[in-house]
């Protein structure tokens, strides 16, 4: 049996550069991190004593003899591109929802692709992982999903992504002494609006107005280097404003990206004292993100007190290993102590 634990993430600045159909002529950057809440996935050899082969577990449950049976387009994917032959039980389970922008469709599949190559006994690099992750969704699945998130999920941590070309992929750690990314995370709160919306949709349209959008996005894009600079010498304050900025700038990429009732709740937490935020994601509902100073947070959260806050903080280790046991329970011909060691033993 293999557990894996994927973070899901927050993306300040930049997103929409990291789209292949921007990034390939303009090159795209984005300044995000991956955050203390997961996406679990459960995988093992399942045994042969069912009247189905594969099962699978989301938000639905499935139950079915072929791969290609699968509903489930990831699960679907992965286990086809690894060449699975034998039965398998796929699980899942979340902290938080999806489709509300934090990355949960990259992080699944970020997290399955480390379960099912474990179960071979394989291990990824990071990078690999990555790189993996993006062919399963682009080319693949056809997926209209920008780069950003299989690379946070991966690697983890708080960091600059570059993108050029078809995969290339640079990503780099922000060095920002402890204290001051302490700081950062003290002047973040994190909202669940409760408007669900299906990313895909949206990104689509962001997508087929890039050509008539590279002015917005190639600032949205240098707006990466200026949050560098303001995390290494300015005042945090700067860096609240800079994501209003941004968020006014995203809002014009397309006119699904925000709501009146988004609109609305985002003024709400202005008035209240937030220096600047953003929907996280696609846009169109899911997690806003606020930049409020620490004295000023109980009256944001009183003005939004109809919203669910997430706290939350950042983390550093991308998809990790909770178990790792490869136990092959389809090969009934093996050695049973390995198959059944806590049954035999009892």
């Amino acid at each position: 049996m293999i557990i894996t634990r994927t973070p899901f993430r927050i993306s300040f600045f930049g997103g929409g550069s990291d789209y292949p159909n921007f990034f390939r002529e303009h090159g795209g950057s984005v300044l995000s991190t991956s955050i203390d809440k997961y996406c679990y996935l459960t995988c093992r050899y399942l045994p042969p004593f069912f009247d189905h082969k594969y099962r699978v577990r989301y938000t639905r449950r499935e139950e079915t003899q072929t791969i290609d049976e699968i509903q489930h387009p990831s699960v679907r994917a992965c286990l086809k591109h690894l060449n699975f032959t034998k039965g398998v039980e796929v699980l899942h389970t979340s902290d938080l929802p999806a489709m509300s922008g934090i990355g949960s469709s990259s992080a699944f599949t970020v997290g399955l692709l480390k379960s099912l190559h474990a179960m071979k006994g394989r291990t990824l690099t990071k990078k690999e992982l990555c790189l993996e992750a993006l062919e399963i969704e682009q080319d693949h699945l056809k997926e209209h999903v920008g780069s950003q998130d299989q690379a946070v999920a991966s690697f983890g941590g708080f960091n600059r992504i570059d993108f050029s070309e078809k995969r290339k992929i640079n990503v780099l750690p922000m060095n920002i002494d402890a204290s001051k990314l302490e700081h950062l995370q003290d002047h973040l709160m994190l909202f669940f609006t409760g408007f669900s919306r299906i990313a895909a949709h949206i990104a689509q349209e962001q997508i087929d107005q890039t050509p008539f959008k590279i002015r917005e996005l190639s600032m949205m894009k240098e707006m990466v280097d200026e949050a560098t600079e303001i995390l290494k010498f300015s005042s945090f304050i700067d860096f609240g404003k800079l994501l209003h900025e941004s968020w006014m700038l995203k809002k014009s990429l397309t006119s699904k990206i925000s709501t009146p009732e988004i609109d609305s709740l985002y003024e709400t937490a202005r008035r209240a004292g937030a220096v600047g935020g953003k929907l996280c994601g696609a846009g169109g509902g899911g997690f806003m993100l606020l930049f409020v100073q620490p004295e000023k947070q109980k009256q944001v959260k009183k003005a939004l007190k109809k919203l669910v806050e997430v706290p939350f903080r950042f983390e550093d280790l991308g998809s990790q290993f909770i178990h790792n046991s490869p136990v092959d329970t389809g090969n009934m011909e093996g050695n049973q102590d390995e198959l059944y060691p806590v049954i035999l033993q009892k």
